[in-house]
């Protein structure tokens, strides 16, 4: 299967080449030519297969230059139960009779994001090989949160790689900020940006498309590749869960085969839910895709207007890694629902660059109808939402969850539509300890890694095991940088 360019179809390469590259030469997205399709059994046959199984089932539609062999291998080493502290790795919860929760926080970072960052430095090192790559491969990585802390642990100390990760400064929960200032390994950098994500996000990307940097490192042996979702190869493994997830409800009699589900998923980037709209597509009957956003509602706006409006305020939520007002894989959306038409998504891009928004086609609007439906939250609305989860279930969730949980409320109120609904829950409460503590009334909360404890202490919900490891970790990076000098950064981390 060749994978084309977003921005320009006559561009194409191998799956092992979209990988290490990770961004289109053009600066578009790399998709496949063609989204294949399950065969009419492909649900019933993955029903009774472990999650490393499924994963090696879906991804082997998409990667063809890879074996079946490589596949298995490299599901086995990311999905194992050292990695995973859930033996179905991304369990299914029973919330009450139609709705469910998809639990994918259970890997080494406590977040969704160990779902694609532990398979992705498999799937890379192998396309380097592919691609008979002498080169080392410099992985840049800009994180609202939850993608910094997974890109590192999952790439640390891999052979002929080096990752660098910038986060917002003052944007991310201090449990996320102290994950990646004690990331161990040899290869790995962190540093902070003055500023909120987007300009951390943009900033990666002036990096990619920058010439004289690019030829600086090609003189030092070293390549830029991407471990974030803008990368085919984080998409491709996050398919894998929504289709894992209703072989999961097959198997458990909650639903028949054919019965469709909705799903509800918080996204501020909006790769989780991209990754779900593939798997619609693939045949897994996905009637709505809901998309629930925190107060920074640019998705919420563009899925009911048509009209992506990045001219606005942005907001540090206590759901931090949705606090995002340029939200990438829409690109790889617009060019699905345009029919494939690159010159369409190219002006979309140019416009959105040029003037901070564009309004689609009545075209692309129906299509956004007809798949989509929306809604956002605020603080308060959060929190209230992870009191009420507590007190009527007894089930614990996080800032990102409960935005996703308010949501489905809101649109169950509207449409009165009761389709059993899978939610995305994306972290463990215990990386927002101060938000969840608040929401469960505590007022005095404890200093430092010590509100892990208090939050236990209050609810009885153990310390997931990679978060009560910090208590002894020392930071080894509080490097600060602003945004015009990441470049710097990078020269510096690759001498």
């Amino acid at each position: 299967m060749q994978y084309v360019s977003t921005r320009n179809k006559n561009q194409k390469c191998s799956a092992a080449q979209a990988i290490a590259q990770g961004l289109a030469a053009d600066g578009g997205l790399l998709t496949p030519e063609v989204l294949p399709k399950l065969s009419s059994n492909g649900l019933a046959t993955m029903t009774d297969m472990s999650y490393q199984q499924r994963a090696v089932y879906v991804m082997n539609a998409y990667l063809d230059d890879f074996t079946a062999s490589e596949l298995s291998s490299f599901a086995s080493r990311a999905y194992g139960q050292d990695k995973f502290d859930e033996k179905d790795v991304a369990p299914v919860r029973r919330v009450d009779e139609n709705t469910y929760c998809l639990e994918l926080w259970h890997g080494p970072t406590c977040a969704f994001k160990d779902m694609a960052l532990q398979m992705l430095p498999h799937l890379l090192s192998a396309s380097l090989v592919k691609n008979e790559e002498q080169k080392t491969v410099c992985i840049l990585v800009a994180t609202s949160g939850d993608t910094g802390k997974a890109a590192l642990e999952g790439f640390k100390d891999v052979n002929k790689t080096r990752i660098l990760v910038f986060y917002p400064k003052d944007g991310v929960s201090d449990i996320q900020q102290l994950q990646m200032q004690t990331q161990e390994g040899d290869n790995v950098g962190v540093c902070a940006v003055v500023g909120n994500f987007d300009d951390a996000q943009t900033g990666v990307k002036r990096l990619f498309s920058d010439a004289a940097l690019r030829d600086t490192l090609a003189g030092r042996g070293f390549f830029f590749s991407s471990a974030n979702s803008i990368n085919w190869g984080r998409i491709l493994p996050q398919i894998v869960y929504y289709i894992s997830a209703y072989c999961d409800l097959l198997k458990e009699g909650r639903i028949q085969k054919g019965d469709p589900i909705n799903v509800c998923v918080p996204t501020g980037n909006f790769g989780n839910i991209l990754s779900a709209y593939y798997a619609k597509e693939m045949g897994v009957p996905i009637r709505k895709l809901i998309c629930a956003s925190n107060r920074n509602n640019v998705l919420t706006d563009f899925i009911q207007t048509g009209v992506y409006d990045r001219n606005r305020s942005f907001y540090n939520t206590m759901s931090p890694s949705m606090d995002i007002l340029i939200s990438s894989n829409l690109e790889r959306m617009l060019f699905e629902f345009t029919e494939r038409d690159d010159e369409a998504v190219k002006t979309y891009m140019e416009e959105l660059s040029a003037n901070g928004r564009y309004e689609v086609s009545e075209k692309v609007k129906k299509q956004l109808g007809r798949h989509f439906a929306a809604g956002c939250c605020d603080d308060a609305q959060t929190q209230a939402r992870i009191a009420q989860m507590w007190k009527d279930h007894h089930y614990l969730i996080d800032t990102h969850t409960a935005v996703a949980f308010h949501v489905l409320d809101q649109y169950r109120a509207e449409t009165g539509d009761e389709t059993p609904t899978v939610v995305v829950s994306t972290a463990s409460p215990f990386k927002f300890c101060d938000s969840v503590l608040g929401a469960l009334g505590a007022t005095e909360l404890v200093q430092g890694t010590g509100i892990l404890d208090q939050l236990t202490a209050l609810t009885g919900e153990p310390v997931p095991a990679p978060l009560a490891a910090l208590k002894d970790k020392a930071v080894r990076f509080d490097q600060v940088t602003e945004k015009e000098h990441m470049a710097d950064r990078v020269l510096e981390m690759l001498k």
